[in-house]
């Protein structure tokens, strides 16, 4: 959520920014927030004059008692004042909760280095790193490999869970755990501290991290309670600090979070195939960073390169790409996806975000800075370590032997026990 007082001061850069963003249907919300602040400003004024008059009768009474004197008129006075008041904040509370409605709609300014485009297919490679290459031997679909190697049953999951769910069995089960285990050791020694959050989370939390279009195309409602399955841990590591000022040694504050994470995926393609690619629940690390606004973009560039060095010592073929102004979530002022190479599909897919909100998400949430006296908002930063589905995919294509085996990455050896090759003797 942008700041009210930038649509007051300049509302033809917040109607510019929506341009950016292709959403030409949410220009005229610009104009609705105006009127409707300038109602409230009325509301506001009216009410603290009233107050102030309340504060000055009381006064007066306390005067003329002293001076033995009559005080029916002021009373008569004093005792209307809180009526009036009570109905100009309520009719001034609604006001606020429809702007705020409104500005929750209101995309967020896109940082200037953002390139514009209108949807993903115009996002910009940043660098490629490691050769993608395509073995003169068949690569099997992870899928099925999987089952070969007696990996995973996803026949067994469909029919006890439904589409878009499996089991991971022996060594790829390992694997799995594994990257994970990887992961966790690997932002320790980049100085985060480790977290393990709640798996639900309130309403609140959701709407001060996400917009309503992701949430409704995300996150499971618990029946009956004011509850949401995570679908990332970023949620209850920002949530944690939801109303809450952070001092000194406080900031920045970097966490790396494991949990399972449940998605719904609505309108996803690839829940009716096998695999790992498109699913309703997995595992997955990642990284937070609630800094001061002027360091976020150091920190930005610091988390982009944790990732580029992470995806190298896995030694799989990666690019970094930029997203496009068209391409960010509402609450996203900059943001770039690492996407992994594919032998079988000979193509790049998305593994992981990293993401600039600024502002956005501290300001929903009320997460403000101490310092020097003064009280402002934070800026949150989030970025996928590892999502272990997608990471197992890109192992076991990349890492394929002829005869089926998968080579593990050296890095991943001493989490295995040792062991350097799935699906063949040592």
């Amino acid at each position: 959520m942008i700041d009210i007082k930038l649509i007051r001061e300049s509302p033809e850069l917040v109607k510019e920014n929506i341009k950016k963003k292709f959403q030409n249907d949410k220009i005229p919300l610009v104009d609705k927030v105006l009127k409707l602040d300038e109602e409230w400003r009325k509301l506001k004024y009216q009410e603290d004059n009233l107050r102030s008059e309340r504060n000055q009768i009381s006064q007066k009474i306390n005067e003329l008692k002293k001076a033995k004197k009559d005080v029916k008129t002021e009373l008569k006075k004093a005792k209307e004042i809180p009526e009036r008041i009570e109905k100009i904040e309520e009719k001034r509370k609604k006001l606020e909760l429809e702007i705020k409605e409104i500005m929750y709609k209101i995309p967020n300014i896109v940082h200037s280095s953002v390139p514009i485009g209108k949807d993903a297919s115009e996002n910009k490679v940043i660098k490629v790193y490691g050769k993608p290459l395509v073995p003169k031997y068949e690569v099997f679909n992870h899928a099925e490999l999987a089952e070969k190697l007696n990996g995973a049953d996803f026949d067994s999951a469909r029919e006890i869970s439904g589409k878009g769910f499996y089991f991971l069995k022996g060594d790829i089960a390992l694997l799995s755990v594994a990257l994970i285990n990887y992961a966790r050791d690997y932002m320790l020694k980049k100085g985060f501290e480790y977290i393990e959050p709640p798996f639900m989370i309130r309403k609140k939390v959701v709407e001060g991290v996400m917009s309503f279009e992701e949430m409704d195309n995300m996150m499971y409602k618990i029946e009956g309670e004011d509850l949401y399955l995570i679908g990332t841990s970023e949620h209850p590591l920002i949530g944690m600090f939801i109303d809450k000022t952070l001092i000194g040694k406080n900031i920045p504050s970097k966490l790396t979070g494991f949990s399972t994470c449940f998605r719904k995926e609505v309108g996803a393609h690839g829940l009716e195939e096998k695999g790992f690619f498109r699913v309703h629940q997995f595992n997955k690390q990642e990284m937070v960073v609630i800094c001061e606004p002027e360091e976020s973009y150091k920190w930005y560039d610091e988390m982009l390169k944790i990732s580029v060095d992470f995806f190298k010592s896995l030694e799989v073929p990666f690019r970094i790409f930029e997203s496009c102004s068209g391409d960010l979530a509402d609450l996203k002022a900059k943001g770039a996806d690492i996407e992994l190479w594919s032998p079988r599909q000979k193509k790049y897919f998305e593994i992981g975000s990293l993401t600039n909100m600024e502002s956005a998400q501290a300001r929903r949430l009320n997460i403000r800075i101490e310092n020097k006296g003064q009280r402002y908002f934070a800026h949150t930063l989030n970025n996928t370590v590892i999502p272990t589905p997608r990471a197992l995919i890109a192992i076991m294509e990349n890492n394929q032997q002829k005869d089926g085996s998968i080579k593990i990455p050296k890095v991943l050896w001493p989490y295995m026990g040792g062991k350097k090759v799935i699906g063949k003797s040592q």
